[in-house]
């Protein structure tokens, strides 16, 4: 069964909110910690569902292909946005990709343990 709706947008969401600033993850990474593992591109879809605004309450640029790549698709000019906004926080790129080996977010401890109280107090 594939997770929708709002409440997995809502757990997908509160997940990204947690990738601190200068990290990325990949759809699939978003979609584990979020319960719902295997469903990358339900993520990749919740993703493209927030405004294209960089001052959004959702970091949407920090969650990127596994491979380190960014997603091509949708709304042309996003995908450069995405770099940029990377690029302003530090995460660097070899060619077209993310040095996932340096930037790759991997919740310690501490954050999965807040994570997971923050997914459990999501609505």
């Amino acid at each position: 069964m594939t997770p929708v709706g709002r409440g997995f947008r809502v757990r997908v969401y509160t997940v990204v909110r947690a990738i601190p600033e200068g990290r990325v993850a990949g759809y699939g990474d978003v979609a584990a910690l979020a319960g719902a593992a295997g469903a990358a591109r339900q993520v990749g879809y919740a993703m493209a569902a927030l405004r294209d605004d960089p001052a959004a309450p959702v970091p949407w640029h920090r969650v990127i292909r596994s491979t380190g790549a960014i997603a091509w698709g949708g709304e042309p000019g996003r995908p450069l946005l995405q770099r940029a906004l990377l690029e302003a926080e530090g995460v660097a790129f070899a060619g077209d990709r993310v040095d996932m080996a340096r930037h790759r977010w991997r919740p310690d401890r501490q954050d999965l343990e807040a994570l997971l109280d923050a997914l459990e107090a999501a609505p």
